[in-house]
């Protein structure tokens, strides 16, 4: 038996579960397990491989994406470069298991972005500057789209929401939303922008996917600018996980 998981706190709820026990059962791929392990600390994954040796895989998530890098032996150029990781492959094949971080969600953000992207689409608006909007960052640098950070308070490198004016609307067509406004189950809030200078010019991404379609999306839809929610993202790191945990 192979066993996969995630780790953070708290895992009240997760799509992982949901999604790799579907996988698993679907595609009929016997002789593996998807569990949640809810720890506090990043150190306690160390005690927790040692005590599943069928472990093969890790997803992490909040609080743990930063914190755990000490903990691998290695970790991909993307994850290094975005400071950030949310997979683990487990080696247990030697006498100690080897570590090794990725960053899943540059690619399921990157994936699903690119066939949204035309021409017009050169500059890009990044709504919050926590933690999501690491693999924003590294992704619009990949495809050398250069992008503002907006926020509520001062902040270096970045401008307020009260900044935002419809020049600077004109000029940055891509909104793409990494902040949980409108998230259920505040599904009144939204990122403080000038709706009324938006255009069908405009693509709008939100990261939220719980509602499928938040006030930011509905707002943005209502100018006439493509919307995207955060779920095909969201499907697509998971396949991406699968992936490098079975190569």
């Amino acid at each position: 038996m192979r066993t996969f998981g995630l780790i953070g706190f708290p895992l009240s709820h997760s799509f992982s579960k949901k999604f790799f026990s579907e996988k698993f059962e679907n595609e009929k791929i016997g002789d593996c397990s998807y569990e949640l392990f809810p720890i506090e600390k990043a150190d306690e994954m160390m005690e927790l491989i040692q005590k599943n040796p069928s472990l093969r895989g890790l997803n992490v998530t909040i609080p743990h994406k930063v914190n755990i890098i000490p903990f691998l032996n290695e970790i991909d150029n993307a994850a290094k470069e975005i400071g950030a990781v949310n997979c683990i492959s487990i080696n247990q094949s030697g006498n100690q298991p080897k570590l090794k971080g990725y960053n899943t969600d540059a690619y399921g953000f990157s994936e699903s972005l690119k066939p949204l992207l035309e021409k017009h689409h050169q500059k890009a608006l990044i709504f919050g500057d926590g933690g999501a909007a690491k693999a924003v960052k590294y992704v619009l640098n990949q495809l050398q789209i250069p992008y503002l950070v907006v926020v509520r308070n001062p902040a270096p490198n970045a401008i307020l929401y009260s900044a935002i004016t419809e020049e600077i609307l004109n000029e940055y067509t891509v909104l793409i939303n990494t902040t949980p406004l409108g998230m259920s189950p505040n599904l009144d809030s939204y990122p403080p922008i000038p709706y009324q200078f938006l255009t069908t010019q405009h693509l709008a991404y939100d990261l939220v996917y719980n509602p499928e379609e938040t006030e930011f999306l509905k707002r943005t839809k209502n100018q006439g600018a493509k919307i995207k929610n955060g779920l095909e993202m969201l499907y697509l790191q998971a396949e991406r996980s699968w992936y490098i945990w079975n190569t």
